[in-house]
């Protein structure tokens, strides 16, 4: 059985003697698409405040924005640099792991961005404030919200 284009020409005879040439119907070849921007997923700002006050007497500040429930609160430290460790935890920090507390932080405002507390943190956390969080297991955001989160490191003397 022979195939057929569907755009090749086909002679046809009208009576016999007239031949015409046939060209099947075109149809438009445009179509429309209901373009849309895509929505940005929400985003949370990050309010990092230091340890201790500076020289003038005020807490410095450093500012982040994360997309929600993408990353965890360490992670968005380490990447925008912003210090998370004190001495001890530079040298001795398990890695996110979990299981050494050096990155406890406080959540002064945005609580409700965050998850819960995981079970590694009621465990390590259990006689310590609600506000404490341990940054490694801390996810900002849930997809869905945004808002602004203020965290400050602990200092090391705080965490006895």
């Amino acid at each position: 059985m022979a195939s057929m284009n569907i755009f090749t020409a086909i002679t046809l005879t009208a009576d016999g003697r007239n031949p015409a040439i046939y060209f099947p119907r075109r149809r438009p070849n445009s179509v429309h698409f209901a373009i849309s921007s895509p929505e940005s997923p929400p985003e949370i700002e990050l309010e990092f405040i230091g340890p201790e006050p500076g020289s003038d007497g005020s807490y410095p500040v450093d500012k982040a924005k994360a997309i929600s429930g993408e990353k965890l609160l360490r992670n968005i430290m380490l990447d925008k640099k912003i210090d998370l460790y004190a001495t001890y935890g530079k040298l001795m920090n398990c890695g996110g792991g979990g299981s050494c507390g050096t990155c406890i932080v406080e959540v002064i405002e945005g609580k409700d961005l965050l998850n819960e507390r995981t079970n590694t943190e009621l465990r390590y956390l259990k006689k310590k404030p609600e506000s404490w969080r341990l940054a490694c297991q801390t996810i900002v955001g849930n997809k869905e919200n945004c808002g602004k989160v203020v965290v400050q490191r602990i200092p090391q003397w705080k965490k006895q």
